[in-house]
């Protein structure tokens, strides 16, 4: 157990210097967002009263309010939010190449550790995951502070002060990535887990068997998205599923898919990946 969480402990520091870096382009730039788009949208609301010659009141009647929507949807918002989930899967690839291809090939240091390779294959599934958690948790403990920065700096009569809550529920991808229910996080961060533990696989196969290895890992990839969409795909045709059959049906067979992909990823590293 103890090698297990040294090696969760070396994985994360050996990324610790990008993750520090999104945690600070994600504070940076989505500050740096609150501000900018809402001198913007005070800017062009004291624009249109103007030339409309709009009272606050008229101004609100006619175009609504500001609320912090505006500033949930813009590209400096969302677009560390995206830059951290893009870094992340590109890390899924790169925590196993890097190692192959590193300049001091650490693989073959790695696999002849006096310790269970299946610890090696979950240390990287776990890190990976703690990290994004993480994030996630990033994102939870400075979007209060967000919305009070936005709610000082617009007038209290344009604004359409909104709670937390609300915000994540409007907006599609703080919804995704902060689920307001337990159903909610099993569906986001479960599919998430069973996507990661797939393309765990799909890297041993090709790490096993080189080229062939490739398009194996690509068929076991295609299977594997069919079969958890298999009760969607039946719904489009004469099945009919109610909601909670239809979420029982896809945990089940995503509960299945993880625990086959870390089975054969961990059996493909222990006995078809050599030294």
């Amino acid at each position: 157990m103890m090698r297990y969480i040294k090696l969760v402990n070396f994985e994360i520091n050996r990324f610790s210097k990008i993750y520090l870096s999104l945690l600070l382009i994600t504070l940076v730039s989505q500050f740096a967002g609150v501000i900018i788009v809402t001198k913007s949208l005070l800017d062009d609301a004291r624009d249109i009263m103007k030339e409309e010659r709009l009272s606050e009141a008229a101004y609100i009647a006619n175009y609504g309010g500001i609320d912090f929507n505006h500033i949930a949807n813009s590209l400096l918002f969302v677009g560390p939010i995206a830059l951290s989930a893009v870094a992340l899967i590109f890390y899924i690839f790169l925590i196993w190449y890097r190692d192959w291809f590193g300049k001091n090939t650490f693989i073959y240091r790695l696999l002849m550790l006096p310790t269970s390779r299946l610890s090696i294959y979950l240390s990287k599934a776990t890190s990976i995951f703690l990290m994004v958690l993480g994030l996630i948790a990033f994102q939870i403990i400075i979007l209060p502070m967000e919305n009070a920065l936005f709610n000082s700096n617009v007038p209290q009569a344009l604004l359409n002060e909104m709670s937390i809550s609300t915000i994540t529920i409007a907006n599609p991808i703080l919804s995704l990535i902060i689920p307001s229910t337990f159903t909610q996080f099993l569906l986001s961060y479960g599919i998430g887990l069973m996507i990661m533990s797939i393309l765990f696989t799909a890297i041993m196969f090709e790490r096993s068997f080189r080229i062939k290895g490739i398009i194996m890992g690509l068929l076991y990839c295609g299977i594997a998205a069919v079969l958890f969409l298999a009760p969607v795909l039946m719904e489009i045709g004469n099945f009919y599923f109610y909601p909670n059959e239809l979420f029982g049906l896809m945990l089940a067979i995503g509960i299945i898919l993880t625990g086959l992909s870390v089975w054969l990823g961990a059996w493909l590293l222990k006995n078809r990946v050599t030294v």
